[in-house]
């Protein structure tokens, strides 16, 4: 194995010596010379005879290269069972008898030589096989040195007197002096690699400007995986030299699977890090993105990334793609019947979305559901109640339902009140609230009035529609008695506020109120209650 290259280059097939023979075998057949013919005829053969087995030796040395130890056996067995073809051609001739003559011919006596050295080599030939089947494992991981230029170093340890003593301990578990060497080795390598290649690569990443905002937390998020690759690299080197620089495909497929696991979290987090500083930015820049937008457009993508991963871990694990993804036609039908629903609220997450109805932190009622919006998923649409409870509305179901939203206004929250006024007052102080409340709400700088400027967000709209009630805009202000009721007369007050925040509106209500107490007060005026009114004609018949 130390000097392979050599061997293969310098093999001799004895063609000159064959050739020669041949002529001399041809003379002393025409003479006669049938001892003559004999001897060198067991010549030519055992020539032969060697010359297989240097091709054998050749053809297995070369096959050594073949790259696993699986298609080096599946060579092997090849390479022997041709030689073994081969020396069966050879010796077809059977020599006994000839070695049982005695006879003082020198001719003879050379030619039973030849003859005992003929069925000598057929049994080296033997030997030879058996040693190459006994060692194929330690010529496959001695190769594999010589492949690294590592022979030399590698024998000559082994022929330490004390590293031989330890490998009689250690080989019964697969292990040698030189195998625990070498992994060692890989690991100071594979560490001095993180240690002088990867972290100055990370630091000089955090100096480019163009990535400084994205290196940082990009650095913090691929620190843990980056770690746990390098461990699993340890651990698969340490297989690798441990079965003699080869793994087994249940092995390679299974560090393939886990290599293709750890490629799809980095892509995983590599993306999420640079879409949540993304988001970030739009979050205090002036730009206006709709956020379940971007919501679900994070979920398809995170969707994808975890389907060509799954898809890159199957390959490595050796399943064909190709009649995976033929059988997901197959059963296409059958899977798009069970996941109806699923493909409803898909579709129903599009339709909310496109339709543009309500957007994360709107005041919406749908389906008697009335909460904030808290996120548009892409299945299930999640609103927080005002008592704190969280609902979860599959898409499908909001996308055919009524859908109230509250906090699709620009401008203006309602207030709406009755006063009801006792029938006892008098007509001119009536008439002199009602001005005062109306002069007092028009003048109020919470409430809107025809005279309040507003400026439209939308410059221009391709529909022909109101853009005061596209947008949201009310400016109402009515203040009028209204209706003679049971036990009242009741002045209506209705108007709208400029702030469509519940705590802003609560606020505003309360001054008008109060203003209106003053008023009423100012004006002799009292709020009625349901009374009622009980007489008793017997009474009023005594009188008469």
């Amino acid at each position: 194995m130390s000097n392979k290259s050599s061997y293969i280059n310098n093999i001799k097939l004895f063609n000159a010596e064959i050739f020669s023979l041949n002529k001399i075998i041809s003379i002393n057949a025409r003479a006669g010379n049938t001892y003559a013919v004999l001897r060198d005829e067991v010549l030519v053969k055992s020539y032969k005879v060697v010359r297989a087995q240097q091709i054998l030796a050749k053809n297995i040395l070369l096959s050594l290269d073949l790259g696993d130890i699986q298609s080096f056996e599946e060579a092997l067995n090849n390479y022997i069972t041709q030689n073994q073809l081969e020396i069966q051609k050879i010796y077809s001739v059977d020599y006994l008898d000839t070695l049982a003559i005695e006879t003082d011919s020198k001719t003879l006596k050379q030619a039973q030589k030849n003859i005992e050295e003929f069925y000598a080599l057929k049994e080296v030939n033997i030997d030879m096989i058996n040693n190459i089947y006994k060692l194929e494992n330690k010529m496959y991981r001695l190769n594999k040195y010589s492949k690294y230029h590592l022979i030399k170093p590698v024998l000559y340890i082994n022929s330490l007197k004390m590293v031989q003593s330890f490998n009689k301990v250690l080989e019964p578990y697969g292990l040698t002096i030189v195998k625990i060497v070498f992994i060692t080795v890989l690991f100071v390598l594979i560490y001095a690699f993180r240690k002088l290649v990867y972290t100055p690569l990370e630091s000089y990443a955090l100096k480019i400007d163009f990535l400084k905002k994205y290196s940082h937390q990009i650095s913090a998020k691929l620190r843990k995986p980056i770690d746990s690759v390098i461990i699993i690299i340890n651990i698969n080197m340490a297989i690798y030299v441990y079965n003699d620089f080869s793994n087994s495909d249940v092995v390679s497929n299974a560090f393939n699977m886990i290599y293709g696991f750890f490629f799809m979290l980095i892509i995983y987090k590599v993306t999420n890090t640079v879409a949540g500083i993304k988001l970030h930015e739009f979050d205090t820049s002036k730009k206006k993105i709709k956020n379940e937008l971007i919501n679900v457009g994070m979920k398809i993508l995170n969707f994808t990334i975890i389907i060509v991963g799954l898809l890159i871990i199957m390959y490595f694990a050796g399943i064909d793609l190709t009649a995976v993804l033929s059988g997901l036609g197959i059963g296409g039908l059958a899977v798009a019947f069970a996941a109806k629903d699923t493909i409803a609220n898909f579709f129903g997450t599009l339709s909310i979305l496109f339709s543009d109805v309500f957007s994360q932190g709107d005041w919406i009622i749908v389906d008697g559901k009335e909460g904030v919006v808290v996120e548009i998923g892409l299945r299930v649409t999640t609103i927080r109640t005002f008592d704190n409870a969280l609902i979860s509305i599959p898409n499908g179901t909001v996308a055919i339902k009524d859908v109230q939203n509250w906090d699709r206004r620009a401008l203006g929250r309602r207030i709406k009140m009755k006063l009801g006024i006792k029938y006892s007052s008098k007509s001119q102080d009536i008439k002199n609230a009602v001005a005062e409340i109306r002069e007092m709400i028009d003048q109020h700088p919470k409430i809107i009035t025809i005279n309040t400027k507003y400026e439209h967000s939308l410059r221009k709209s391709n529909i022909l529609v109101s853009r005061d009630d596209l947008e949201g805009v009310k400016k109402n202000l009515l203040v009028y008695l209204d209706e003679f009721g049971d036990s009242s007369m009741n002045i209506l007050v209705y108007c709208f506020t400029k702030s469509i925040k519940w705590d802003e509106w609560l606020e505003t209500k309360e001054e008008i109120m109060y203003n209106i107490m003053e008023i009423f007060e100012k004006n002799s005026l009292e709020f009625a209650f349901p009374s009622l009114s009980i007489y008793d004609e017997s009474d009023s018949k005594t009188q008469d």
